[in-house]
């Protein structure tokens, strides 16, 4: 009877054993300080540049060689090209309308006032023609096309179909970004002039309507501000933003990780680099054409 007694393990014990030991706390882990991420910002930062550098390289090289040997993917580039041009016409062509009208509404009620209505076409010829229709173009192609070709390229990449590719000897860039890229370029000029033509259409229609503006004296005014060299330049802006909104969407969508986060991450980061990237260049090419070519009467 004792022996069983003192078999029988003292309560106080049951309740102190290791499973009711508590763990000392380790260590608070802090995020990274200001001063590292200072240091290694500007590195990532230009490990990125190289990158966009070698991939725009790269994709010129495959259009001239493939060119040269006659080996375009021809199929793949129609289809590219129907796909983007169907994503961006629609949403080109409803935001022309309230460019050139806004435009028309605008500079409409200041020329009422000075007496010059007769130069209604001009404001319609150096506003879509000059900035509205290049900017409205590359914010489309930022905003749908970017989106498109990020999140394919991201999602081939997170299901590891570029690792499948390289492995198989197959180049990702001359198989999926090349093709892109033609398509993204051939689009340009036709979303650029699809928007000029509907927002100066609007323009003249808001002007005639509102204004009491006679489309002759709209039509001389705007041809005589509105030269082949602002069409020139509006189309080259076009091209330029092109080149850039394919470049930036397939560098982040081939370098997605981490599932569908990472995808999505891919196309916030495309559609917030590619319209700082249109700003700036915007600016750029406008200030050379103002040195080179100022604005002046026809």
């Amino acid at each position: 009877m004792i022996s069983t007694l003192q078999s029988i393990p003292d309560q106080s014990e049951q309740q102190t054993g290791p499973l009711l030991t508590p763990e000392p706390e380790g260590p608070i882990r802090r995020g990274p300080s200001l001063g590292r991420y200072l240091r290694e910002a500007p590195i990532q930062s230009l490990a990125t540049i190289g990158r966009s550098a070698q991939l725009t390289a790269a994709v010129i090289r495959y259009v001239v060689v493939d060119l040269i040997r006659g080996r375009l993917p021809m199929i793949e580039i129609v289809e590219q090209t129907l796909l983007l041009l169907k994503v961006t016409s629609l949403p080109g062509l409803l935001m022309a309308i309230p460019i050139g009208g806004e435009v028309a509404v605008e500079v409409g009620g200041l020329m009422n006032q000075v007496g010059a209505n007769s130069l209604a076409g001009a404001a319609s010829g150096l506003g879509v023609v000059g900035q509205g229709a290049p900017m409205a173009a590359g914010m489309l192609m930022s905003g749908a096309a970017a989106s498109a070709i990020a999140s394919d390229l991201g999602a081939r990449a997170v299901r590891e179909e570029i690792d499948a590719m390289q492995v198989m000897g197959v180049d990702p860039v001359e198989r999926l970004v090349m093709p892109r890229f033609i398509a993204m370029i051939a689009i340009s000029p036709v979303l650029c002039v699809l928007i000029i033509a509907a927002g100066v259409l609007t323009g003249l229609g808001i002007s005639s309507s509102v204004s009491r503006v006679v489309p002759g004296s709209f039509w001389q005014s705007f041809g005589a501000f509105a030269t082949p060299t602002d069409v020139a330049f509006a189309v080259l802006k076009s091209l330029l933003f092109a080149g850039i909104v394919v470049l930036i969407a397939s560098l982040r969508g081939l370098e997605a990780k981490g599932g569908p986060k990472g995808v999505a991450n891919a196309v916030n980061a495309s559609v917030v680099l590619s319209v700082f990237c249109i700003f700036v260049t915007n600016l750029l090419v406008s200030q050379i054409q103002q040195m080179f070519f100022p604005t002046h009467l026809a």
